[in-house]
């Protein structure tokens, strides 16, 4: 099994990675280390990361709330017994509510078991993850970054990387993932935490705006 990241091998790998990379370096002589973002794993982080999918974190975290005082707790069961109408209330689009049905109803019958993940190597976790209809590769890559805290995961399809990429390395257009792959193989095995200094980047700068 990887190391799973934590606080203090977080701040080391940043470091490492400031020494290799002068834009990551700006980001920590400017904003210092990022925050120390985690999730518990198990079925409640995967129902909140597919709630993000393709919206403000904010409007998924209005969502994810409803549903937590909708169910008291959420787990398979209790998010199946919630209606068509109810689903619409809390917030789910259509598509989004089949999703997180389909993964409830494959917890509970044994098809998708949450603590095969963590021994499971990158290889093996992506293909066993997209076995479950709505999770694809950001979905994937966000649980394996915040849940499972690996080091070594570069997040494919997210805007905001992206976006912090384009003006860190000012570049005229964002990237798409082959390039923004490409450029960041030089921050193996800390693709993760070179991911987490362009998010902090990408939030600090928003907050002066």
């Amino acid at each position: 099994m990887e190391i799973r990241l934590n606080e203090n091998n977080l701040a080391r790998a940043a470091d490492w990675l400031g020494e290799r990379d002068p834009a990551l370096a700006e980001v920590l002589k400017k904003y210092g280390y990022p925050p120390f973002w985690a999730r518990e794993p198990g079925f409640t982080s995967l129902v909140h990361i597919i709630l993000e999918q393709q919206v403000s974190l904010a409007s998924a975290r209005a969502a994810f709330l409803r549903l937590q005082d909708w169910t008291g707790s959420i787990t398979p069961t209790n998010l199946l017994n919630i209606n068509d109408e109810g689903m619409l209330q809390i917030g789910f689009s259509r598509q989004k509510k089949q999703y997180v049905r389909g993964l409830a109803e494959a917890v509970l019958d044994g098809r998708f078991d949450f603590e095969r993940l963590d021994s499971m190597p990158d290889e093996t976790l992506r293909p066993y993850m997209k076995s479950l209809k709505g999770v694809g590769d950001w979905t994937i890559d966000i649980y394996a970054l915040m849940c499972l805290l690996r080091p070594n995961i570069l997040p494919k399809g997210d805007i905001a990387l992206y976006e912090s990429y384009r003006v860190l390395y000012t570049h005229s257009n964002r990237p798409n993932y082959t390039l923004f792959e490409a450029s960041t193989q030089h921050w193996q095995p800390y693709r993760s935490v070179g991911a987490r200094l362009l998010w902090h980047f990408y939030l600090c700068e928003r907050v002066k705006q």
